[in-house]
């Protein structure tokens, strides 16, 4: 059985203390975390520097952040106290041979590359200090939830870094088990996903009963942001949120009922154990690509 989740107690590190941070193959999710790590002061400009194939992108990063783009990830981490994974898994076994040898030993590697374990990425990039993290997508605006989990050659004083960095991006919980992560990318990493298919049916079926679409997506945008800071604040279960708002015989009845027998609870759970599933097989690709084996499919 997997271990329980590590408990967050170390304090929070100044990232300012990262003298050199390299963003490899910097996508939306990593432009994101640079975004924020800038905007909260938490990494100077002069101490960024990231990589991408596309002389359009570099000159769009180096205008809007000030900071150092490199062509090549060899030459973006040489020298880094930090280097930022942030390319599609796919590529991500390929890009770490190309980053092997050349991470100082001090420094630390953070890998945001969906199903990527931290076998693969240790193997891969010849470099054993290793973070593994899942961020999702209202990281984009601050408002993230991140799962993260570390090899133990990460020091403490690192694991502090890394609460501080992912922090930019939201919220932040670091696991003491792998398993774990693959848990979080079912549940927090896809879970956006699961909220903006709801939306779309709450505002299709607002739009069914005569409200225009500008209309029901602010009802329906709202409805749901004031649920989730609700439930935040409340510290009450789902439950009894539920139960207070729902009156016997009521309107809240009447369409609970409908959702129960429609399987809604059933669905969920099955879409979240697909999602599990499929960030496994994630797994198993990434080290097959990495031994030349191939992938297990189960």
């Amino acid at each position: 059985m997997a271990a329980m989740p590590a408990a967050s107690s170390t304090p929070r590190s100044d990232a300012t203390a990262i003298r050199r941070a390299a963003f490899v193959g910097v996508g939306v999710m990593g432009e994101a975390l640079i975004r924020g790590l800038l905007a909260q002061q938490r990494l100077r400009p002069e101490a960024v520097v990231a990589s991408h194939p596309r002389e359009a992108r570099r000159q769009e990063l180096r205008e809007r952040y000030g900071i150092t783009v490199e062509a090549h990830n060899r030459a973006a981490v040489e020298g880094a106290d930090l280097a930022v994974l942030c390319v599609k898994p796919q590529v991500a076994p390929r890009v770490l041979r190309e980053l092997a040898g050349a991470l100082a030993p001090h420094a630390f590697l953070l890998s945001i590359a969906a199903g990527v374990p931290l076998e693969v990425l240790a193997a891969a990039s010849g470099h054993r200090a290793v973070v593994r993290a899942m961020p999702n997508t209202p990281a984009q605006i601050g408002e993230g939830m991140t799962v993260w989990t570390a090899t133990p050659e990460v020091t403490p004083e690192q694991r502090a870094q890394v609460r501080t960095l992912l922090g930019a991006l939201g919220q932040e919980l670091e696991v003491a088990d792998e398993d774990y992560l693959d848990m979080a990318t079912a549940v927090s990493g896809t879970g956006p996903t699961y909220v903006f298919l709801l939306m779309e049916a709450l505002v299709d079926a607002a739009v069914h009963l005569g409200f225009s679409r500008t209309d029901a997506r602010r009802l329906v945008v709202q409805t749901l942001r004031g649920a989730a800071l609700f439930a935040e604040q409340s510290h009450l279960h789902p439950a009894e949120l539920r139960n207070m708002v729902t009156s016997p015989g009521g309107t809240s009845a009447a369409a609970l009922y409908q959702l129960e027998k429609g399987g809604l609870r059933t669905v969920i759970s099955k879409a979240i154990w697909a999602a599990y599933q499929r960030s496994a097989a994630m797994g198993r690709a990434a080290r097959a690509a990495l031994t030349g084996e191939t992938a297990d499919p189960a």
